[in-house]
C-alpha cells in the first residue's frame, strides 16, 4: 500500500507534467490552478483558469467546473488514480478521517514542492496565480490550504470573492 510520501511524489509528477503541458500548449495568463478532489478525497484532477479564457464572465471566475481547463490532461493522473485505489476505501472503515487527511496532505505537499521548483513563477509573477487543493463541494479547509500554499499577495481577490 502506498504511503503518504509515495502519494505526494506521484501527485507531484502528474501535476508537473499536466501543468507544464498546459502552460506550454496554452501560453495564456493563468490566475488559478488547482487540484480538485471530492469530499471522499478521491484522486485529484487539474483545473485552471486564464485571464484570456475568462473574458469578462466574472460570475464563474473561480469555478473549477466552468473552467476551460477542467480535468486537463487526465492521462497524467492515471498512476495517481491507481495509487489512490490501492489505499483503504474511504467507506471501508468506521473512522476514515485519518485517511482523508493523509490524502489531502499528500496533494498539498505535491503542490508545495512544485511551487518551490518555480513552476508557478517567482516574485511578482507568482503573485498573479492562486494555487490550491480544493475539496468539492467547497468547505472552509479550502481557504486554510490556500493560505498555506500561496503568498498573501496572490490571494487578495480570491479571499474576497471565493473563500469559504
Amino acid at each position: 500500500m502506498p504511503d503518504e510520501s509515495e502519494l505526494a511524489d506521484a501527485i507531484g509528477v502528474a501535476a508537473e507534467r499536466a501543468i507544464g503541458r498546459l502552460f506550454r500548449e496554452q501560453p495564456e495568463s493563468f490566475y488559478y490552478c488547482s487540484l480538485i478532489t471530492t469530499g471522499e478525497a478521491h484522486a485529484p484532477f487539474l483545473a485552471a483558469w486564464s485571464v484570456e479564457k475568462l473574458a469578462g464572465r466574472k460570475e464563474i471566475k473561480w469555478s473549477y467546473a466552468d473552467c476551460p481547463y477542467c480535468d486537463f490532461s487526465p492521462e497524467d493522473f492515471e498512476a495517481v488514480r491507481k495509487l489512490f485505489a490501492a489505499r483503504p476505501a474511504m467507506d471501508s472503515f468506521a473512522d476514515c478521517s485519518a485517511e482523508y487527511e493523509l490524502r489531502l496532505r499528500a496533494m498539498e505537499a505535491a503542490l508545495r514542492r512544485l511551487d518551490a521548483k518555480g513552476i508557478f513563477g517567482s516574485g511578482p509573477e507568482r503573485n498573479r496565480i492562486v494555487v490550491n487543493v480544493e475539496v468539492m463541494p467547497p468547505d472552509h479547509t479550502n481557504t486554510e490550504r490556500a493560505l498555506r500554499l500561496n503568498p498573501l499577495e496572490a490571494l487578495g481577490e480570491w479571499l474576497a470573492e471565493a473563500a469559504e
